[in-house]
């Protein structure tokens, strides 16, 4: 009986914790019909009332939102990419029509541009104006509605910030339309494309066409990544292809790698608090997110300014943890190295001293703390 109810508790705390899905119906004025829409929710969203999420927009959800959703848990759990809201457009049966184009101008048509606009014009703002949303949005598609997220790039500005373009069915003229396009947008772009050896030959052709141009843009705001995966197919480089894109679109999301930190900070000649508030300022600037910055990156910065004598960017980077961890004892470990090293043992000793009641960060312990004021006090005679 007790393991019942043991069980039963643990999935009951399980469910609680998991991300949220939602299945809504959309009465749609634009299509003059309801579409189903399957929203999936960061976990504790009901909780945290004033954060706010990205937005990753899935068309052909029948079958791409269970990996686009899963991905993004998963991710976002590990903090490789921020906390998203997945909206998935249920197209069924109706997926060939909305993405309908013309014979001659090779842009939507008819019921395709009925669904263009239900997408810009209605489903978007119904998702801000009932979610807590960032002003970050990605689309992700998959052949004929791969193709179809190109044509938000020559709204002005781009409906979207992010595409994920899986094996594109690609409309006429689009492979050359698409690197004509892009030079000439102001706004931050990221664009995933992908196929596979194995995907159908004339997808993964027109794929390779289209990225020939698109990886020689050399352009500040135009992020490119492209995967040819060997031996997927059609449908199984999708699997591969999702979390490929989602890394890399939020790479400077991701905490502070070891690889990062031997391969960058401890080689950086300019002072390293400034780039700890240029990675959280690029933060904010393209997902619209103002997040405290992680513990990780405090100590990963201040590790490698103690290492590299960086004593002012020790204090900047002190200072920045007193504002952000008031109750931690990290800001007083660093502000109390850098008047060690500046030749100020009695602030050193006081900084020390004055951590004895903080919470202790990852190796920063109380005891660690005292041990070095009572060194101070022993050295100087204080």
């Amino acid at each position: 009986m007790k393991k019942t109810i043991l069980l039963a508790f643990c999935f009951l705390t399980a469910l609680s914790t998991s991300a949220q899905i939602l299945y809504e119906e959309f009465n749609s004025e634009k299509l003059q019909e309801t579409r189903k829409l399957k929203i999936q929710l960061p976990r504790n969203y009901d909780t945290n009332t004033e954060k706010v999420y990205p937005i990753v927009v899935v068309l052909d959800a029948d079958y791409l939102f269970e990996p686009v959703a899963g991905n993004v848990d998963y991710l976002s759990y590990w903090e490789d990419m921020p906390e998203s809201i997945v909206v998935g457009v249920m197209q069924g049966e109706s997926r060939y029509d909305d993405c309908n184009y013309d014979d001659t101008n090779f842009f939507p048509a008819e019921k395709g541009a009925d669904f263009f606009e239900f997408i810009g014009l209605e489903l978007l703002p119904y998702i801000d104006n009932n979610y807590r949303t960032a002003k970050f949005t990605i689309a992700v598609g998959h052949d004929f509605t791969a193709n179809f997220i190109n044509y938000y790039l020559f709204k002005d500005p781009p409906l979207f910030n992010g595409y994920i373009s899986l094996s594109p069915d690609l409309a006429p003229l689009l492979d050359e339309r698409i690197p004509q396009r892009i030079p000439e947008i102001e706004s931050k772009i990221f664009y995933y494309l992908a196929t596979g050896t194995d995907d159908i030959k004339s997808l993964m052709e027109v794929t390779q066409l289209l990225n020939e141009p698109l990886k020689k843009i050399d352009k500040d705001n135009f992020e490119y990544y492209y995967d040819n995966f060997d031996g997927a197919t059609h449908y199984s480089l999708v699997s591969r292809g999702i979390p490929n894109a989602l890394e890399k679109i939020f790479s400077v999301y991701r905490p502070i790698s070891k690889k990062e930190y031997t391969d960058v900070l401890l080689k950086m000649e300019t002072p390293i608090h400034e780039y700890l508030e240029e990675k959280y300022n690029t933060i904010e600037t393209l997902f619209g997110l103002t997040n405290l910055i992680r513990v990780n990156d405090f100590i990963a910065t201040a590790t490698a300014a103690e290492k590299l004598k960086q004593w002012e960017s020790l204090r900047e980077i002190g200072t920045l943890a007193k504002k952000q961890y008031p109750d931690k004892n990290m800001s007083d470990y660093y502000l109390g190295r850098y008047y060690e090293e500046i030749g100020e043992p009695k602030k050193a000793m006081r900084t020390f001293q004055g951590a004895f009641d903080k919470e202790e960060t990852d190796f920063i312990t109380v005891d660690m703390l005292l041990d070095r004021a009572d060194k101070i006090k022993a050295d100087f005679g204080y």
